[in-house]
């Protein structure tokens, strides 16, 4: 039987997709309060550098080609924080990109892949997913704080990192908290009084980080969930 501590210990240490947690909880059996002492034993580390580790889970296949077609293995290898996306994620992206490709030849019968894709632009868009030095859980809070990515200045546009709490499973445990990527662009919602008068394409986009606080030999890799497309992408895919 897995005690509550530990079960706290790896939720606050590596976020889990909810189908998981659910398994887990349901095999703890004592009293909730004792989610405050927290003496698990979870180990976050991964004896191989971030595109080791990004290249050794076939989920990251995609991302792998990515990284490879930008030229930024070193830049990811290096000290930072990376904000990894998943295959569907990119898969996404590139099918967008088809799309665009399709309407600008005139030809639905194209081929297209990661290959197709542009180096240069490559190069400077995933930047937006990595920032220098070490970024934990520890560090960040419920409010939220803004921190600058590797692409440099954007224009009316940041990125926020913080925790978002959740009590969905309040039965087991008095809260758990997802670590959250948002870009902000202009001011962020929460500070408009009137939020549902923000145009969509101002509206704030927040991704919850489905894996957090991997620390790999030479900096961090918190993967961002499924669900999220490459660069924030927003065009119509391929059929």
């Amino acid at each position: 039987m897995i005690g509550i501590k530990k079960m706290i210990k790896y939720i606050g240490k590596l976020i889990v997709p909810t189908g998981l947690l659910l398994a887990i909880v349901l095999l703890v059996s004592c009293d909730k309060d004792d989610y405050i002492n927290d003496g698990g034993v979870h180990n976050p580390n991964v004896n191989m550098t971030t595109y080791d580790f990004l290249d050794s889970h076939p989920k990251f296949d995609s991302l792998v080609r990515i990284i490879d077609k930008a030229g930024l293995k070193d830049l990811v290898n290096s000290n930072v924080t990376f904000f990894a996306t998943t295959n569907e994620g990119v898969a996404d992206y590139v099918s967008a990109k088809k799309q665009e490709r399709i309407i600008e030849d005139g030809d639905e019968n194209i081929s297209f892949s990661i290959d197709d894709l542009d180096a240069e632009e490559l190069n400077d868009s995933l930047k937006i997913y990595l920032f220098e030095g070490a970024i934990e859980r520890d560090q960040l809070a419920i409010e939220g704080a803004y921190y600058e990515s590797l692409f440099g200045p954007m224009d009316d546009t940041r990125i926020l990192l913080g925790l978002r709490r959740t009590r969905d499973y309040s039965d087991y445990v008095d809260y758990v908290d997802y670590l959250y990527y948002t870009k902000v662009v202009g001011t962020r919602d929460s500070e408009e009084s009137n939020q549902s008068a923000i145009p969509e394409e101002l509206r704030d986009t927040r991704i919850d980080v489905q894996t957090s606080g991997i620390i790999t030999t030479t900096g961090i890799v918190h993967v961002l969930d499924g669900y999220h497309r490459l660069f924030f992408n927003e065009q119509s895919t391929a059929n």
